[in-house]
């Protein structure tokens, strides 16, 4: 991967502000031409610097009103074991993000579901269901304080 220098930087915080910005905005904020800011963005995306271009939907206005915070503990961890449970996290729609972690526990996942009912539902298929999961610890956001996904730097 190339290094990033200060105008890959620059162009970095303006997208994760707004990836909807005009090269020509970019290029006067930088102090680049937009056919150099395009190439640069081409060449980031192409080395994965910039992993996808989303919109970002907030989980209320469609019906996801619960935020959970789940500690998973698994009875072994063999990479077969563990690439099982991080593919069966990874395709299920309810998890929004999921991180294999040290310490105590082997995974926190992120849960975004529209009741507790729904929640349940996602336990027993997800959690009982699987013989390698020792136990899980739920937390459930109150309120939400700080999302997002721009990184600072």
């Amino acid at each position: 991967m190339t290094q990033l220098d200060d105008f890959d930087r620059a162009i970095l915080r303006i997208l994760q502000q707004d990836n909807r910005t005009t090269q020509h905005k970019i290029g006067e904020a930088v102090n680049l031409s937009a056919p150099s800011v395009q190439r640069r963005i081409r060449r980031m995306e192409a080395e994965g610097v910039i992993r996808a271009n989303v919109a970002v939907v907030d989980p209320a206005a469609v019906g996801l009103q619960l935020t959970i915070f789940v500690e998973l503990e698994l009875v072994s961890e063999t990479p077969d074991e563990i690439d099982a449970v991080k593919k069966s996290l990874l395709n299920a729609p309810e998890v929004q993000q999921c991180f294999y972690v040290t310490g105590e526990v082997d995974f926190m996942v992120v849960v975004v579901v529209e009741s507790m009912a729904v929640y349940e539902d996602f336990t027993r298929r997800m959690f009982f269901e699987n013989g390698n999961i020792r136990k899980f610890r739920t937390f459930v956001s109150m309120d939400t304080i700080k999302s997002g996904s721009a990184l600072g730097f």
